[in-house]
């Protein structure tokens, strides 16, 4: 963890985004004191009032691994996996010298595998595992269609007609119902509403578990909407395209006889700006 010297009360971040889906990013490799990072994530992360992002990462030593990615969601809550996250970690690696442009991360999710391209990074998820076509769920407005897939943090995908139509309001209800809702419990879920637009190429809109509102982008949900696309609505074989309100992600993968596999998730990654916050 760098820490200025001006009263050792500042860290170094660096801002960054995967298509929108933006995080305060710290080497926090040298940890020489305690800090509540849950603390400190739900205090940056506001927007408006401190830096604004999606969630926190911290890039720490691994015996197992170049280093270890953790990330904070803009609640505070710690979180298993983020694919947009674990893009940006790769590129802040490479970018700081702490890793080669194929790496490996550790993540509470398991091992997650890295390329760097320049601005392109590719990440190879964990098997998703948990796929299971939920049913209808009772929601306040009448019944909904749910799928969930876990591709290293859980999501529900909820197949739309006409994507564009659906007001941010009703996204951020129904996916709030949903995120909450008994049959999701007790871990909760993300939630994702995804129209096919023709084999190969899809449009998601995810409504995040620990932002607690829609974000730009989503790179698991992205991954789960692409399997799930695939697997119930003959949205064609890998790769496929997942256009989000932020951009475009593209997600490879392998499908067995009874499990998912080689899966990659590939999109730009942007540096921001550095600087410097207080404790």
């Amino acid at each position: 963890m760098r820490i200025n010297s001006e009263m050792d009360r500042t860290v170094i971040f660096s801002k960054m985004s995967g298509h929108g889906n933006d995080f305060i990013v710290i080497d926090n490799r040298d940890i020489d004191r305690k800090i509540d990072w849950s603390r400190q994530a739900s205090v940056w992360c506001k927007r408006r009032v401190s830096i604004g992002a999606d969630g926190l990462l911290l890039i720490e030593p691994s015996a197992v691994a170049d280093f270890r990615m953790r990330i904070f969601n803009a609640d505070g809550s710690e979180a298993e996996m983020c694919g947009n996250g674990a893009r940006c970690a790769a590129a802040f690696a490479v970018r700081k010298g702490i890793a080669q442009p194929k790496m490996v991360m550790e993540t509470m999710a398991g091992p997650v595998g890295a390329s760097v391209d320049g601005e392109m990074v590719a990440i190879q998820l964990t098997n998703p595992s948990f796929l299971r076509d939920v049913g209808f769920v009772e929601l306040d407005g009448g019944k909904v269609h749910c799928y969930f897939l876990n591709t290293g943090v859980p999501h529900t995908i909820v197949f739309m007609d006409a994507l564009s139509d659906v007001p941010a309001d009703e996204i951020e209800k129904v996916g709030c119902e949903l995120r909450f809702h008994d049959v999701f419990s007790p871990e909760g879920t993300n939630v994702d509403f995804v129209q096919v637009i023709r084999p190969g190429y899809i449009k998601t809109r995810t409504y995040e578990r620990g932002v607690e509102e829609e974000t730009l982008a989503c790179g698991t949900g992205a991954v789960a909407s692409a399997i799930l696309s695939s697997v119930f609505r003959d949205a064609g074989d890998s790769p496929i395209d997942v256009e989000m309100p932020g951009g475009t992600l593209t997600v490879d993968f392998a499908i067995g006889e009874d499990s998912f596999g080689d899966v990659w998730l590939k999109g730009n990654v942007a540096f921001v700006y550095e600087g410097n916050v207080s404790l």
